[in-house]
């Protein structure tokens, strides 16, 4: 089986070489060639030559405008021989452009599903992922057994749109659950208390969560290397803020939350993983 493949950021690159150890042969599209080559993937030029060879793509880029300008764009997909194919987009997107590119394609005869990821660096290399899927119910079965190489939980939920809304949803708590822990942590060793301790209560009270768990040697170590990105969540964030306008439904920690991220960006945190918004609050004057 080949596969197409899109999307080398942290968490795409640890997908693919996931795939590629359970035995899927991947034709690996990526902005940055040499990125794609250093990891020894076979290499198609462009998305429109990468889709006459594969029968499906999976698709995992930083937002909705890249998702589309590779499928819609110039040399894109849609520009080569899609008709039957099936695009699989991992891209946290916004839940408008995901009904759109549904919509788009299948003018053209092709397939979308609305496939977002729970989960990041770690799981994916232990192929524990979690993965939403909305689109056509016969075609996510014919791809199971692929997300199964990857992937611990597999959720079908519906119509296109249905999965990326539960990921913006899943990500209002993932990011807000980030930040309150990290004020929590620099407020104690503000009041003299060693962060090791703090962390140790938090585990074992109200902070004990699986986030937590997976971000305390980073809050020890204060080693940001990215797992997911302060951009992302900034990103995701302000993607739920548009679905709470649209449904007309408030909310009264989404915005104080999307903006500290966003005073992280400010101070050049963008790009390190999102558990470095503690270090804003810790050096705060």
């Amino acid at each position: 089986m080949k596969v197409g493949f899109i999307g080398l950021g942290s968490l795409g690159k640890e997908i693919a070489k996931r795939l590629s150890s359970q035995g899927v042969e991947l034709l690996v599209w990526n902005r940055t060639k040499k990125k794609a080559q250093e990891l020894g993937f076979q290499v198609a030029d462009s998305p429109k030559e990468l889709i006459s060879q594969v029968d499906r793509v999976f698709l995992i880029v930083f937002d909705s405008q890249a998702s589309e300008e590779v499928i819609f764009g110039k040399d894109g997909l849609v520009e080569g021989p899609i008709e039957g194919k099936t695009i699989i987009d991992m891209t946290t997107n916004h839940y408008r452009y995901v009904v759109e590119a549904q919509q788009e394609l299948e003018k053209r005869g092709a397939f979308y599903l609305d496939a977002p990821i729970l989960g990041s660096v770690i799981p994916a290399r232990k192929g524990e992922l979690t993965i939403l899927v909305g689109g056509d119910k016969e075609k996510f079965e014919e791809n199971r057994p692929v997300f199964e190489k990857f992937c611990k939980v597999i959720m079908y939920v519906g119509p296109v749109g249905n999965a990326t809304k539960l990921k913006l949803i899943n990500n209002i708590v993932l990011g807000g659950f980030m930040e309150i822990l990290s004020e929590a942590i620099a407020v104690g060793e503000r009041a003299g208390l060693p962060k090791d301790l703090i962390i140790e209560v938090l585990s074992n009270g109200a902070g004990k969560s699986y986030i937590l768990d997976v971000k305390k040697q980073k809050l020890l170590e204060e080693d940001f290397e990215t797992h997911f990105s302060v951009d992302l969540i900034y990103k995701d964030l302000h993607y739920a803020q548009d679905l709470v306008k649209d449904i007309k439904a408030f909310t009264m920690t989404l915005q104080n939350v999307k903006e500290a991220y966003g005073l992280a960006r400010f101070k050049g945190l963008g790009e390190l993983d999102f558990s470095a918004v503690y270090k804003m609050f810790k050096d705060e004057d």
